[in-house]
């Protein structure tokens, strides 16, 4: 069997070539066709999610290389787990280096620096950089692109799969503009040093400058990242990101008809939401829709808390003063531990997880709304930053769906119930 039949497997070469016979019929878009996908936006405010306006947000589409937010999250990840290094240099395999244009044109056998990594992807969206993150991190793409998957499940992008690490054409390989916002959001929250990087104009390599491809850098005030991207099948997407008077919002629009017209699309929203408008084709929604809100009432929290009680008694029991009180700065990390439509499921996440660590710590359910339901959040809070990321090294061992959320991320939401004794 060939590379491409152990890559993929016999399922995933069917989906391929169900896709190809697609597009061969002119059932998904091909290179005459290429805006076809289905226009989409969502602008949010980064610091509450709040929903500011919004169009097909939940439409389906290809995320083209608004996949590399995610490869890049999970590599600042490690950075700031001090499992990788800037300096580290990784090796390029010959599947990395014969990905498809844009690349850097690295050679298998070569090795790159990660922070030379980083910046190609940022500026070049190199996807011959991506795969050799992909590669280093996780010891082949296919298991980097699950780790992918389940990171995005944990943060609630519930519409989202990812099978590469790159964006290059995959059947797939799918998400939407409303859960992009959510990458991109975290982003800027949880890694606040690293995203600097998406502010990266120009990056040299070998004697060769890249651009970065987000003109709006150069054109729109107050912009600072984060992302392009491009495959037919998708059209021309833009995550982007500005700050005015101290205020920052994050946009998304995917399928756009041409890099000039996803542009001025993107330029249009930004402004409108700075100046509290929304554009005609966009729906403003009603203040505080979309931040985190406790639901009343809740009997599912009740249950959490009594199960919470009961592993902390066999565990390390604390004080009910102890649980109840919001830690200081340094121990107000938490563990999401996934992202659901139904309480009780959310709930059952909670209590899994929870029996699993010896955290000794509050549970937390939230539910997020939206115009067209709602998500609820379960996490363990008033953790240390250790102990949060202990915990879903573990978690993430026994195959369960985890997110450690910083500091950073638990200030932004708004203010959710504990449970425990």
């Amino acid at each position: 069997m060939g590379f491409l039949g152990r890559r993929l497997g016999v399922a995933r070469l069917a989906a391929v070539a169900a896709f190809v016979l697609a597009a061969s019929a002119g059932l998904i878009a091909t290179p005459s066709s290429a805006w076809a996908a289905k226009y989409s936006s969502i602008v949010i405010d980064a610091a509450t999610g709040e929903v500011l306006s919004e169009y097909n947000a939940d439409s389906p589409n290809y995320p083209a290389s608004l996949t590399k937010m995610m490869t890049l999250y999970l590599t600042f990840d490690a950075l700031e787990r001090k499992q990788v290094s800037l300096d580290q240099r990784f090796a390029v395999s010959a599947h990395a280096a014969a990905q498809e244009p844009t690349k850097l044109d690295l050679k298998a056998g070569d090795t790159i620096a990660l922070h030379d990594l980083i910046l190609g992807i940022v500026t070049q969206s190199a996807n011959d950089a991506a795969v050799v993150l992909a590669e280093g991190l996780a010891g082949s793409e296919s298991a980097f692109a699950a780790r992918m998957t389940q990171t995005a499940h944990a943060m609630g992008m519930e519409n989202t799969n990812f099978h590469n690490a790159s964006g290059l054409p995959d059947p797939l390989q799918r998400t939407t503009a409303r859960d992009l916002s959510i990458l991109a959001r975290h982003l800027y929250l949880d890694f606040p040093r690293e995203y600097a990087y998406f502010g990266t104009e120009e990056f040299k390599y070998r004697g060769v400058n890249y651009s970065n491809h987000n003109h709006l850098m150069s054109s729109f005030a107050g912009m600072d990242g984060i992302k392009t991207g491009f495959i037919r099948a998708s059209g021309f997407n833009l995550a982007a990101s500005a700050v005015r008077n101290q205020r920052r919002l994050i946009g998304i629009v995917m399928g756009g008809q041409s890099a000039h017209a996803r542009d001025l699309k993107m330029a249009s929203l930004l402004n409108a939401a700075f100046d509290g408008k929304s554009l005609p084709e966009n729906q403003l929604l009603a203040a505080n829709q979309g931040g985190a809100k406790v639901a009343a009432n809740d009997t599912t929290l009740h249950n959490i808390a009594h199960h919470a009680a009961r592993t902390l008694a066999k565990l390390s029991p604390i004080s009910r003063a102890e649980a109840a009180t919001p830690r200081r700065s340094g121990e107000s990390w938490a563990v999401q531990v996934g992202a659901f439509r139904k309480q009780s499921l959310a709930a059952h996440a909670s209590a899994r997880a929870f029996s699993r660590i010896e955290a000794g710590k509050p549970v937390a359910l939230a539910s997020v709304q939206s115009r067209k339901h709602t998500t609820y959040q379960a996490r363990i809070v008033n953790l240390t930053e250790k102990q949060a990321q202990s915990a879903c090294r573990l978690l993430r061992r026994e195959h369960h769906s985890c997110l450690v959320i910083g500091p950073s991320m638990q200030m932004a939401s708004a203010k959710v119930r504990t449970a425990a004794e």
